[in-house]
């Protein structure tokens, strides 16, 4: 694979992405870890300069097994095994409400994930099925933090679907590496993924009844990809807009499921997670990077925060 991804593995049909080896849909949690490549610890070690001298209050992170040093952390940050990452997922799975799907390392071992699917899914419009999954960051580095969520995916396209619509229906749980990991304390917090995903529901059934302006949705495009020199005016006309703005916009009928909504905002969000998702960037490498855990995240739930803005006004 490429140098940013490690190892992977994936249950059922290829990822968006199209990476990583192929492997059974019934694997426990643990089995997963194994066949993606991720059964490894890590450990902190002291540092020490040439002449013997210790190096005060940071450690070496090493990966056991071939000793890489994966960063450099502080006396009191606590990594996470991965066996305690894919173990979160033992209850959900034991009781079916959850399957492994894909697992691996990026980054060289710096960051590993584990994606389960939720067992449950709901139609848009009749045909335009979105299912829901967990995904499981867990980062071998300092200023990182172990975050938990919930990821739609949308399959006719599979765009991964920002669910996080706002401070008050938090779809996801961030704790850093200063305290000990308590699994039952995030699943606590986490709440009960199908209220989360009935959220979404709604949310998504509202934006693809609502018509999108021409001009509204050029200023939208503008909000979500805005061009040089335009934050804080209004572009009216195409000619004015960035490069990927104007990506987004012709892929607005044109993408995967297009006509399932024609001419809604659900149509101009989906144009922005189809263009982060499987687009934008130089390999499907960076772009699962930055979809999940880098700058295009970011961009998808301003697109849909933006886009019920201007469908509520409508």
């Amino acid at each position: 694979m490429s140098h940013l991804v490690e190892t992977m593995a994936y249950a059922g049909e290829v990822p968006w992405h199209g990476l990583g080896e192929r492997v059974s849909n019934d694997l426990s949690p643990v089995q997963m870890m194994q066949k993606s490549g991720v059964d490894w610890t890590v450990s902190k070690q002291r540092m020490y300069v040439l002449d013997g001298i210790s190096v005060p209050n940071k450690m070496a992170l090493l990966r056991d097994g071939d000793n890489k040093v994966l960063d450099i952390v502080g006396t009191d940050w606590e990594p996470v095994q991965n066996e305690e990452a894919f173990n979160f997922f033992n209850e959900y799975c034991a009781a079916g409400d959850m399957e492994m799907h894909t697992a691996g390392s990026l980054q060289g071992g710096k960051v590993v994930w584990v994606l389960a699917k939720i067992k449950e899914s709901f139609d848009v419009l009749p045909g335009d099925q979105v299912d829901n999954f967990m995904l499981f960051t867990n980062p071998h580095m300092y200023g990182k933090s172990l975050n938990v969520r919930m990821t739609p995916i949308r399959v006719v396209c599979n765009n991964t679907l920002q669910m996080s619509l706002s401070s008050s229906s938090k779809n996801e749980v961030t704790l850093n590496h200063r305290r000990e990991f308590n699994p039952e304390m995030v699943k606590e917090q986490l709440g009960i993924a199908h209220q989360k995903f009935e959220q979404y529901k709604e949310f998504a059934q509202f934006l693809s009844k609502k018509k999108a302006k021409t001009g509204d949705v050029i200023q939208f495009f503008n909000t979500v990809f805005p061009h040089a020199g335009s934050k804080g005016r209004k572009v009216k006309v195409y000619e004015d807009l960035s490069t990927n703005a104007k990506q987004a916009y012709d892929v607005l009928e044109t993408q995967p499921g297009a006509n399932f909504a024609m001419g809604s905002w659900w149509n101009a969000v989906n144009a922005v997670t189809y263009l982060t998702d499987h687009k934008l960037g130089r390999t499907p490498e960076t772009r699962l990077q930055s979809s999940w855990f880098g700058y295009n995240s970011g961009r998808k739930l301003i697109a849909v925060n933006k886009a019920i803005e201007y469908a509520e006004a409508a």
